[in-house]
């Protein structure tokens, strides 16, 4: 199973942004679809973005539509999250892992079989 190490996080006022990114931290001859993640105590595990490998198509979950921004490295398994306009509702550790299976739904993306997690990166915001 393909692990990664995410960082980045930190602390930030609402309105602000970060930037996070995940590397893998063993070596595989496949690229894969990378997903991110977001959780907070008490809730499960939200999935928020997922990229393809090759980086042409990615999807967003509703809440961060609009203010966050899935790259990646399409010859590695490296992802980046770029976070603006960050708010309260954003606080949570965050992590990534590769996904197992896609399918291309009229269009959209949709990544499944996500299977290993890393320890992830905090985020914080607050005033």
């Amino acid at each position: 199973q393909l692990e990664f190490v995410e960082s980045g996080g930190g602390s930030v006022q609402p309105g602000g942004s970060l930037r996070l990114s995940c590397s893998a931290s063993s070596y595989s001859e496949g690229v894969f679809a990378i997903g991110w993640f977001r959780q907070v105590p008490g809730k499960e595990r939200e999935e928020i973005s997922c990229i393809s490998d090759q980086g042409g198509i990615s999807n967003y979950a509703n809440s961060v539509k609009g203010r966050f921004t899935i790259s990646r490295d399409p010859h590695k398994n490296t992802a980046y999250l770029q976070m603006n306009n960050l708010n309260t509702d954003d606080t949570g550790v965050y992590y990534c892992s590769a996904a197992q299976f896609v399918q291309y739904i009229g269009g959209t993306l949709k990544c499944s079989g996500f299977e290993s997690w890393g320890q992830g990166t905090q985020v914080t915001v607050s005033s």
